[in-house]
């Protein structure tokens, strides 16, 4: 089992200056890298059916891949010294991002997604380092021990538990301070296999108007956390924009700035945690639409989407869900506004009309309710709630005694 915890940092004003030297470094570093891979990518790129009759021939060199890049890094240390300060493995993690970040363009994730061309990344947006590997009692008491660097203070919020071991640890920089990551994994927990009652399913509605409607007709209010601090946020954006770039005082505007974002996000992070959990403690499936939140967020409703932070609740309610053993459905979001959940006639309304009055067989409730129920009925059919609901029927038959055997005893 793999699990991350997070805590925050108190370093020293000398430690807080080696961390922001150390991210400098490992940013050219990684710019470096990725320019070398640009090179050679745009100079070697040729159309499989044509070829230039004037062509500028590059130096032939093979392509620089994970391995022959990390075999750079000795020689890095000769030519430019002060790396020789950062630890070997940190310095080998950047080498790992460069390659993920590459493969990702050219051959995609997983899933054969591509992202976008890599950028560059300038030094305010390089923020974090990792160590591939620690060793066994780092963490002490409050004290982190990282090697090359020394030991820093944590604020160990809660404490570890037993039997977990660390693999790996971050350090990042934020608008607030410094924080540690710890990658956590105990091999002797197995992972929590599903084990649901497929009784216990609710469908869930989110919306503008309310957070979430649930098939219940339950509805979570929407607590608009980025409309209530844009005053705040527009005093301090007009007072960034006033003053001369470069300067000291920019600078310290620019991070009270960073902070006024960070507390909005927080906020909505945890509003997002609290919302998941009380939805799970009730039920153990949830049906949720599959939303194109992308494409919604090109829309003139793009503040208040973006404000409401679907994307990031559906999947902290997925990932929690897991976790816990329980079912999370995304099911198709077509018409489940306009049809009927009493006879499935299609009842067309605009967005502005927020009751749903079926004149086929008198149905008469809130829109929201309404798509909560469709979403609910949608799900009803899934693969995994049939196979759980034959396992029970299976499981419930081999424990009811026969009549045979009945009458025997």
């Amino acid at each position: 089992m793999k699990t991350s915890y997070q805590y925050r940092l108190r370093p020293t004003k000398l430690q807080a200056t080696e961390i922001d030297r150390w991210l400098s470094m490992l940013c050219a570093q990684y710019n470096y890298l990725l320019a070398d891979r640009f090179n050679w990518y745009e100079e070697n790129r040729s159309p499989v059916n044509a070829c230039p009759l004037i062509c500028y021939l590059p130096e032939l060199r093979d392509n620089p891949d994970y391995y022959s890049q990390k075999k750079t890094l000795p020689q890095l240390k000769k030519t430019h010294p002060w790396y020789a300060d950062i630890y070997s493995q940190v310095l080998q993690d950047v080498v790992k991002r460069v390659k993920v970040t590459f493969d990702r363009f050219l051959k995609g994730d997983t899933n054969g997604k591509r992202s976008g061309r890599p950028r560059f990344k300038q030094r305010s947006r390089y923020r974090t380092f990792t160590y591939p590997q620690i060793k066994d009692g780092c963490l002490q008491n409050n004290l982190i021990n990282l090697r090359m660097f020394g030991k820093v203070k944590v604020i160990l919020h809660r404490s570890i538990p037993d039997g977990f071991k660390i693999k790996t640890v971050s350090i990042t920089k934020k608008a607030d301070g410094y924080y540690v990551t710890l990658s956590l994994e105990d091999s002797t927990v197995p992972d929590i296999k599903p084990d649901f009652n497929p009784q216990k399913i609710v469908g869930i509605d989110v919306g503008l108007k309310d957070f979430l409607t649930t098939s219940e007709n339950e509805t979570v209010a929407i607590p608009q956390h980025y409309r209530k601090a844009q005053k705040r946020l527009r005093i301090i954006q007009k007072r960034v924009s006033r003053r001369k770039k470069g300067s000291n005082r920019r600078q310290k505007a620019v991070k009270q700035l960073g902070k006024c974002h960070k507390k909005v996000a927080d906020k909505r992070k945890d509003f997002h945690f609290k919302t998941a959990n009380n939805l799970l403690k009730k039920y153990d499936v949830v049906a949720v639409e599959d939303l194109n939140v992308k494409g919604l967020a090109r829309t003139k409703l793009a503040k208040s989407v973006l404000d409401a932070g679907w994307s990031s609740f559906l999947s902290i309610l997925t990932n929690k869900a897991v976790n816990a053993g329980l079912l999370v459905i995304p099911v198709s979001a077509y018409n489940t506004s306009q049809d009927c959940s009493g006879c499935g006639e299609k009842v067309p309304k605009k967005l502005h009309e927020r009751w749903h009055n079926c004149l086929h067989c008198g149905c008469s409730l809130d829109r929201d309710h309404n798509a909560a129920i469709n979403i609910k009925n949608r799900a009803v059919g899934h693969p995994a709630l049939k196979a759980q609901s034959m396992s029970e029927a299976i499981a419930g038959v081999a424990q009811k005694p026969t009549p045979y055997c009945t009458q025997l005893v």
